[in-house]
């Protein structure tokens, strides 16, 4: 069965936006102190690149309504296999600065299409 593309739109959305949640209350230190705080935000960018990973193949016009798209899917290929090479300051500035942006388009993508 085909996945709908939109499913995966809303899963990118979701775990957007519990990167935002998560580090809401946090300085870049605590976070670079807190390793459960680092998991929880890691796990969701792997949940938000393997979410929008099939886009490209289900909808390509769509796909490339998602800028940053490629580069979220890039980062959850580097926190999945390249583990020791993960650079926390990295991860933070992405979380604190591309994911809002992110979760805006994902958000206006879904009001558009409509809820899968």
């Amino acid at each position: 069965m085909r996945r709908d593309p939109r499913a995966c739109i809303w899963d990118a959305h979701e775990a957007a936006n519990r990167v935002a949640e998560f580090i809401a209350d946090a300085t870049e230190h605590e976070y670079q102190r807190n390793a459960l705080l680092r998991s929880a935000v890691e796990r969701q960018l792997e949940i938000l690149g393997e979410a929008l990973g099939p886009t490209e193949k289900l909808d390509p016009a769509l796909a490339r309504e998602i800028p940053q798209l490629r580069s979220a899917v890039d980062l959850r290929n580097m926190l999945i296999h390249g583990y020791a090479k993960v650079d926390n300051r990295i991860v933070w500035n992405t979380a604190c600065r591309d994911i809002p942006i992110m979760a805006k388009d994902l958000e206006h993508l879904l009001s558009r299409l409509g809820k899968p």
